[in-house]
C-alpha cells in the first residue's frame, strides 16, 4: 500500500488516474483509477479509488469514497436519438465533426460539494446539485436535490434522514468556518478537533 505524503504544491495522484481540465489546491489526493473532468478540488479534498467526477467544485476537506459518480452527464433524451453518435460524430464518419454545444452545455451544469462533506461509497450526485457544508451522503444514495449544511441523506432518490446537530450548533459551525483556517491554525487545533465533540469545540474556539 502506498502511503502518500501530501504536500501543498502538487496533488498526490495514485496510479491510473485520468485527469482532464482539472485544478487542485493544496494537500489534495486522487485515488487509483479515478477520472476527473472539468473539476476543481480545493485544499485538503480527496477522493478514494475509481471515483468519477465531472463538472464539479469540490470544497475544502471534502471526503469522497470509492466508486462514486459526481456530476454524471446526461444524454439528449428529448431528441429522436440519444446515442453519443449525435455529438461524438467523428467516431463514426470521417466527414462529420463533433458537436461542441453538447459538451459546453454539460460543462455548464456544475455540481458543488461544500467543505467537509462526506460522500459515501457508490453514491451518485446529479448535475446542478449542491451538497452543503458538513453534509453526509450515505453509501449508494442517488442525490437529485440540494442537501442543506450538516444534514444526512440516504436512499434512491436520496431523502433527508436528520441533521447532524441542532440548528443553533449548525449556525455556530457555519459562523466559525474552521475549514477556512490556515494550515498552522488547523495544526494548533488538531488535538481539540480529534477529542472534542462539536459543542465543546465551539465553546473553546468560538463560533
Amino acid at each position: 500500500m502506498t502511503v502518500p505524503k501530501l504536500i501543498p504544491d502538487a496533488p498526490f495522484l495514485h496510479p491510473e488516474t485520468e485527469i482532464t481540465n482539472a485544478t487542485f489546491g493544496a494537500y489534495v489526493e486522487i485515488g487509483r483509477g479515478s477520472r476527473i473532468l472539468n473539476t476543481t478540488f480545493h485544499d485538503y479534498a480527496y477522493c478514494d479509488r475509481y471515483a468519477d467526477i465531472a463538472n464539479t467544485s469540490v470544497g475544502r476537506f471534502a471526503n469522497i469514497a470509492a466508486f462514486t459518480r459526481i456530476g454524471p452527464t446526461d444524454h439528449p433524451y428529448t431528441h429522436a436519438a440519444q446515442h453519443h453518435f449525435l455529438y461524438r460524430s467523428s467516431y463514426y464518419w470521417d466527414d462529420a465533426t463533433d458537436d461542441p454545444a453538447t459538451f459546453a452545455a454539460r460543462a455548464a451544469r456544475r455540481t458543488t460539494l461544500g467543505p467537509d462533506t462526506w460522500i459515501g461509497h457508490g453514491a451518485i450526485i446529479k448535475p446542478e446539485v449542491t451538497i452543503g457544508a458538513g453534509a453526509i451522503v450515505a453509501s449508494g444514495a442517488v442525490v437529485t436535490k440540494d442537501v442543506p449544511p450538516f444534514h444526512m441523506v440516504a436512499g434512491v432518490p436520496a431523502q433527508p434522514l436528520r441533521p447532524r446537530f441542532s440548528q443553533p450548533v449548525i449556525d455556530r459551525l457555519m459562523a466559525l468556518a474552521w475549514w477556512d483556517w490556515n494550515h498552522s491554525r488547523l495544526r494548533a487545533a488538531l488535538d481539540d478537533l480529534r477529542s472534542l465533540e462539536a459543542e465543546a469545540f465551539l465553546e473553546k474556539h468560538g463560533g
